[in-house]
């Protein structure tokens, strides 16, 4: 009678234990393989978006030829659209023995950001980066080959200058700030380790776009009253926002340019996603700028996707850097310990970086008080 063999004595166990090359070769090619065909997962979802899609089952489920006619598509590749959002995990499907009565829903997540109709909308962001951003990537070898932005600087015209005269741009770039901020700004009105919001009562959201960060603040605060300070251009949305989420008695829009003008007197001043925009003067005039409106004991806070200070982990804020270089002449993303050192030098002290969500961070700091 035959017995099984030890753990010494069965080579397929063995075997099992020890590192196999070629599956790790596979999986390090199929990493590859992601990254360099990932534009073609990026545009399925930010045509999904495009077309619309995650609203039109906001009210629930519908079969494939439904939800085809609805977005007008063509029936030759209509099943693989749908069914490569399932694969995505941006649709979920029912399995119904007929192809055609199976049924498409957003998910939870779809359901929440992707749905228009909802406030926690991030497909603002997406629709910028499928009709702007999208296209500009396309020349990046340039932008890194000779330094210049790749946007509508290219032919003459300025990034803001564009956005702001064109009531469609305007309110798509509006929408994406939004988007793009609206978790971190949950995260900041009670991060542990950041703004003591019970001890200020007026806060300035400077470059404040439709105001997203600072509604979502005052709503998490009952008693501060704010600030937007941003071109005249956005003060309807601004307002109209402000309304919208109930805040509108509490909040109140001032017209500038943080270039020419003083910034507004306040006990907290946020740049949010502004100062990686500029050059490196630049940035330090804005935080020089932020000092001067700030009483003694007042509170700056940065808040943008941060690199990691050995710029090795955070490649969201590594690839926003690079964004900057299509967008602007001067922008870049930075480490927290950049923006530590610009703000001591500035005079702010006990400066920190404190996580907020995702690869959004901020840094905060004091203003020194007066003889000390």
């Amino acid at each position: 009678m035959s017995t099984a063999p030890t753990e010494q004595e069965n080579p397929a166990r063995e075997d099992s234990t020890q590192e196999n090359p070629a599956q790790e070769h596979s999986a390090e090619l199929d990493r590859i393989l992601g990254i360099a065909l990932g534009f073609q997962a990026s545009k399925v979802l930010l045509t999904a978006v495009r077309l619309r899609l995650f609203t039109e089952l906001a009210e629930g489920p519908l079969p494939c030829e439904e939800l085809r006619l609805r977005l007008g598509l063509h029936p030759r590749s209509a099943r693989d659209f749908f069914d490569a959002l399932v694969a995505l995990g941006m649709l979920e499907r029912d399995d119904r023995d007929t192809p055609d009565d199976r049924r498409y829903a957003n998910t939870p997540a779809t359901a929440r950001f992707l749905d228009r109709g909802q406030p926690s909308y991030l497909g603002g962001f997406l629709e910028m980066a499928d009709t702007r951003l999208y296209g500009f990537w396309g020349t990046l070898a340039d932008g890194l080959r000779t330094g210049e932005p790749q946007n509508e600087i290219k032919s003459g015209g300025g990034l803001f200058e564009t956005l702001y005269r064109d009531p469609v741009q305007i309110a798509e770039f509006m929408q994406a700030m939004t988007g793009l901020s609206a978790r971190a700004a949950l995260a900041m009105a009670d991060a542990p380790g950041g703004v003591d919001w019970s001890a200020h009562g007026v806060v300035a959201d400077i470059g404040c776009a439709e105001g997203g960060v600072l509604s979502l603040l005052l709503r998490h605060h009952a008693h501060l009253r704010g600030i937007g300070f941003d071109l005249e251009a956005v003060r309807p949305h601004f307002e109209r926002r402000a309304q919208r989420l109930g805040v509108a008695e509490r909040a109140v829009f001032v017209p500038g340019d943080f270039f020419t003008d003083p910034l507004p007197h306040a006990d907290v001043i946020v740049f949010g996603h502004i100062l990686h925009d500029w050059d490196l003067p630049t940035k330090r005039t804005l935080l020089e700028k932020a000092y001067e409106a700030l009483p003694d004991g007042g509170t700056v806070v940065v808040h943008e996707t941060l690199i990691d200070d050995g710029r090795r982990h955070n490649a969201a804020g590594l690839l926003m850097s690079l964004n900057m270089l299509i967008e602007t002449p001067g922008g870049f993303d930075y480490t927290g310990a950049d923006c530590r050192g610009w703000l001591t030098d500035a005079g702010f002290r006990d400066a920190r970086v404190v996580h907020l969500a995702g690869a959004e961070s901020m840094v905060v700091a004091r203003k020194r008080p007066s003889g000390n």
